[in-house]
């Protein structure tokens, strides 16, 4: 297969970004009005019905302009063969839990592999209006205008952000220590509860590195353009090449990298590296 051009890789974005407009109607529909929270067998892992009709909303988009392409939702699964040139990978309501307590930070996420690499990615804040896109080679925006990552070049300065798995409290691979060191040799650690959201504010420059464990590829393709198309670098917690499948993401604005990556290594030993890698799929 050849290498999209770019006015089909526009195509692939504006699409993404009608899917991620109309689930975020959904969303503001639902805020404030579910009836019930379900849990989806594990602690923490909530769904609701928001949830569902904002994929329905995103699976008829898809759907309807790319019969052919296959889909990874977070909560329909696996839709077409995931071996595709295109896999859509998407997460209708990307901070859940956030949403149920009527705590105003979630997305809706629109990403699009193409043989395997985040290519393009939409996502949309609906609570503060915020429309985050971008594609390969074709820049990244915040509202139709361009983000650059922010120009911190020292740890010690930065303002950095991560979030903890669901299997946290199963695992001593919880992220605890290495949240617990950052906080102490930077400006400060957030923890927002929403990846996607998490990737769009390192591309803006609102933050300048992000790291965490236990994510699906539904939670990072759309972020991840979104980065390095603002000029970041995406990688994994030793600096090695992103593996989408590993669950593990370290993504910064470039400066800080090498640095953040050291200090993640000294808490999260690279012998190690080997014992916690996990498929998402």
């Amino acid at each position: 297969m050849s290498s999209p051009t770019p006015e089909q890789l526009q195509t692939f974005l504006d699409i993404a970004t009608e899917a991620a407009l109309a689930a975020g109607a959904v969303l503001q529909s639902y805020f404030g009005n579910l009836e019930t929270v379900e849990e989806k067998g594990r602690p923490g892992d909530l769904l609701t019905a928001a949830d569902k009709a904002a994929e329905a909303v995103i699976l008829e988009i898809l759907h309807r302009h790319f019969p052919d392409h296959a889909i990874l939702a977070e909560e329909s699964g696996q839709l077409g063969e995931q071996e595709s040139e295109y896999l859509w990978a998407i997460d209708p309501l990307d901070g859940t839990t956030n949403f149920a307590h009527q705590y105003p930070f979630f997305s809706s996420s629109i990403g699009l592999l193409i043989a395997g690499i985040p290519q393009v990615g939409a996502i949309f804040d609906p609570f503060h209006n915020e429309l985050f896109r971008a594609a390969k080679g074709l820049g990244a925006t915040r509202n139709r205008l361009p983000i650059r990552v922010s120009q911190t070049s020292e740890l010690s300065k930065s303002l950095l952000v991560t979030g903890f798995a669901y299997d946290r409290q199963q695992t001593n691979d919880n992220n605890y220590a290495e949240f617990c060191h950052l906080t102490h040799i930077t400006q400060g650690v957030r923890r927002s509860g929403s990846a996607s959201l998490d990737l769009a504010h390192v591309a803006c420059g609102r933050l300048d590195g992000y790291w965490e464990r236990g994510l699906s590829p539904w939670d990072v393709t759309a972020g991840i353009v979104l980065v390095e198309e603002a000029g970041g670098k995406v990688t994994a917690y030793n600096g090695s090449p992103f593996q989408i499948k590993s669950g593990r993401i370290l993504a910064t604005n470039s400066c800080i990298h090498n640095s953040l990556s050291t200090e993640l290594m000294q808490v999260y030993p690279l012998s190690d590296w080997g014992k916690h890698l996990t498929t998402n799929f």
